[in-house]
């Protein structure tokens, strides 16, 4: 567990490298599943994805010795854009390690930011984080976990103290749910620490993809383990987990529910939202949306917020959900 107290450090830290993104309401969502849903617009974060905030938080905090020496992580993509953003705000080298699946719009975003990579020759995720560990250390340079980190959860949950000072601002009344994509756990785990604490009757639901699911698949037996993975177009939240995780107890203790989304109901929700708010979001953003218009049918007339976590997707992949929608 981390003080939510960490999350209110972070805010002040990360104001001047992160924009504070609209809670935005979908009427057409509204209307269709009967309650009130809203869009907590991560996808119109600066680097088009939450990710930013973590990394930010763990790069700025860096003592200037630290700092000079460089820093490495590990990414599907969105992790690697915000640790390469937040590294040249500091000016200062990031190399990043990356699965061979790795989606090229986002390579060549990391690449434009000035970052270097490496391929790893696996498609989970997880060894990348091995590889980008090793060579940290190695070198002794500070390695910027995608998740596994106090500082980058604290990170992450400012956008849940957003949302509950927007929601205040507009009156919402009590919010009955938070819906978040889940990979390794980082941004819900942040989300949860800070809702919790200060809006306990809220539920919050991690959305997970269907093919991809490995947190939701370690809560369901009682530790950390790696499930049979599927291609998905939820990337941002693939892979496995880091063992001994911290998110795993988080997401276990303060995660309410959990709802997985099938490749078909990622490819609508991405779809809805094009249609409805002419808004392009990836497809880890579309696995919290569709999530929160399932709970919305199981509770109607409930106030419900689904973190749309990020807009960085290829015209290849939007194409592919767009087909897969319309069939």
């Amino acid at each position: 567990m981390i003080d939510p107290q960490e999350i209110q450090i972070a805010a002040e830290r990360i104001v001047d490298h992160v924009i504070r993104t609209p809670l935005l309401h979908s009427k057409p969502l509204s209307e269709r599943h009967r309650a009130l849903i809203y869009l907590k617009a991560e996808h119109r974060q600066r680097t088009g994805s939450f990710k930013v905030r973590g990394s930010a938080n763990l790069v700025h905090a860096l003592s200037p010795k630290d700092a000079e020496a460089g820093v490495v992580t590990a990414s599907t993509g969105n992790h690697g854009i915000g640790v390469a953003t937040a590294a040249a705000s500091r000016g200062i080298t990031c190399q990043i390690f990356l699965p061979a699946n790795a989606s090229p719009s986002k390579i060549a975003d990391i690449h434009r930011l000035g970052a270097e990579t490496t391929l790893i020759e696996a498609t989970d995720s997880s060894f990348a984080e091995q590889a980008a560990r090793a060579f940290a250390d190695e070198r002794h340079l500070a390695y910027v976990s995608p998740y596994n980190d106090p500082l980058i959860i604290a990170g992450q949950g400012t956008i849940g103290k957003e949302i509950l000072e927007q929601a205040q601002s507009a009156e919402l009344g009590a919010i009955d749910a938070v819906v978040v994509s889940v990979g390794g756990g980082g941004l819900i785990s942040g989300i949860a620490t800070w809702v919790k604490s200060h809006s306990p009757s809220t539920r919050i639901i991690g959305a997970s993809a269907l093919n991809d699911r490995a947190m939701a698949a370690s809560v369901d037996v009682g530790r950390i383990m790696t499930p049979e993975f599927k291609p998905t177009f939820s990337d941002g939240t693939a892979g496995g987990l880091e063992a001994g995780t911290m998110t795993f107890d988080i997401c276990r203790d303060l995660v309410d529910e959990w709802i997985d989304v099938s490749e078909l109901e990622i490819a609508h929700a991405v779809r809805n939202l094009i249609d409805d708010h002419h808004q392009l979001v990836e497809g880890a953003a579309g696995v919290a949306i569709s999530a929160a218009t399932a709970w919305a049918d199981g509770n109607p007339a409930s106030t419900v917020v689904a973190v749309a976590c990020g807009a960085n997707v290829s015209s290849e992949t939007v194409g592919a959900m767009l087909r897969m929608s319309a069939g």
